[in-house]
């Protein structure tokens, strides 16, 4: 799914607001997840999961066009590991 097909499928159910006001609360929905992130924060939703950062430590890559030895800085990258009640739906459990 992409964003426009989530801002159309928030409009078909929920009829009684206009296509901006939803595109309103998926801007404010994600940029809320994003800024808590950027703090060193977590977003967990119930049943669906939970958003949080790891730590990568710095390395040695390689340049796969020449070989070349490439230093890879330590940082931040999102995670998201999904609750109960997704894993339930994906494997089709009971």
């Amino acid at each position: 799914m992409i964003r426009s097909e989530l801002l159309a499928a928030l409009a078909k159910d929920n009829p009684g607001l206009r296509a901006e006001e939803v595109e309103q609360v998926v801007d404010i929905f994600f940029d809320e997840i994003a800024q808590r992130l950027s703090e060193g924060g977590r977003v967990e939703l119930r049943g669906f999961g939970a958003f949080s950062t790891r730590e990568r430590e710095a390395r040695t890559g390689r340049n796969p066009r020449s070989g070349e030895a490439v230093e890879v800085p330590a940082k931040r990258v999102p995670y998201f590991r999904p609750g109960k009640e997704m894993r339930r739906l994906l494997n089709g459990d009971d």
